[in-house]
């Protein structure tokens, strides 16, 4: 078959298939894998069941235009919405991305998101649309290189104490600079970053599940006192420690 040919069977399929809603179907039954769509306005027009129950949604009309500012601190969803005016404005995809999310007990975790372009018929960018997976559902290919890996798992088992960067560094057998450059390109995060938003994610956790005072939560995590955890805290979530365990409390 001609490659004009094999064009032309392509689109008088689609074209028979109609708006293509079928397709969908496909993300009910990939494990561990959420995707979505969302308008010009980053508003939720469609999602798959795993994110409707990570937002706690009964029904998929529940979540239709609302935007990630229902569901997120105020941090992280303007990062999300960030990403979707990129995409919106490029036309260029944004691929694997490490984030926080919701995690199946709906606390904050690090996942992986990739979204792209939704276009017309004649081109125009009209929406998003976006898978996302656990980050350790996605860590063989994320950290395929093994000279940045073993600073990851580093950071992520100790995240109660403050790892300074020589240490990471030794950790992987690089240089600081090497180790910086293969954050950079892998989670366009420094490793200190990546390293703070992880402390950060676990105290989360431990706000909402845990009565422990903010002061111990904040040595526990390896900041010097609750000021300077308040400062982060509040810079990466938009709210202070103590807002955020009297909204997102489950205990």
């Amino acid at each position: 078959m001609s490659k004009e040919s094999a064009t032309n069977l392509r689109d008088e399929f689609f074209a028979r298939m109609g708006t293509g809603q079928q397709l969908r179907i496909l993300f009910e039954h990939l494990a561990g894998v959420y995707f979505f769509i969302k308008d010009d306005q980053s508003r939720l027009i469609a999602a798959n069941r795993g994110i409707l129950d990570r937002l706690g949604a009964k029904d998929e009309t529940d979540i239709v235009g609302t935007t990630d500012h229902d569901y997120f601190p105020p941090e992280i969803a303007d990062s999300f919405v960030r990403d979707d005016e990129q995409v919106l404005k490029t036309g260029q995809p944004i691929t694997g991305k490490v984030e926080i999310w919701f995690n199946e007990q709906r606390v904050l975790d690090w996942f992986v998101t990739s979204k792209f372009p939704i276009r017309d018929a004649a081109g125009r960018v009209i929406g998003v649309m976006g898978i996302t997976q656990s980050y350790e559902g996605k860590r063989r290919d994320l950290l395929p290189l093994s000279s940045i890996s073993k600073a990851v798992e580093l950071i992520r088992h100790n995240c109660h104490r403050n790892l300074s960067s020589q240490e990471l560094a030794k950790s992987a057998g690089v240089s600081v600079r090497h180790l910086n450059r293969k954050f950079q390109e892998a989670f366009k995060l420094s490793p200190h970053e990546f390293a703070l938003r992880t402390r950060l994610q676990g105290a989360c956790e431990t706000l909402i599940r845990t009565d422990k005072p903010i002061i111990q939560i904040a040595l526990d995590y390896g900041f010097c006192d609750q000021s300077a955890f308040t400062k982060q805290f509040r810079h990466h979530m938009g709210v202070t420690p103590a807002a955020y365990r009297k909204r997102y409390q489950v205990v």
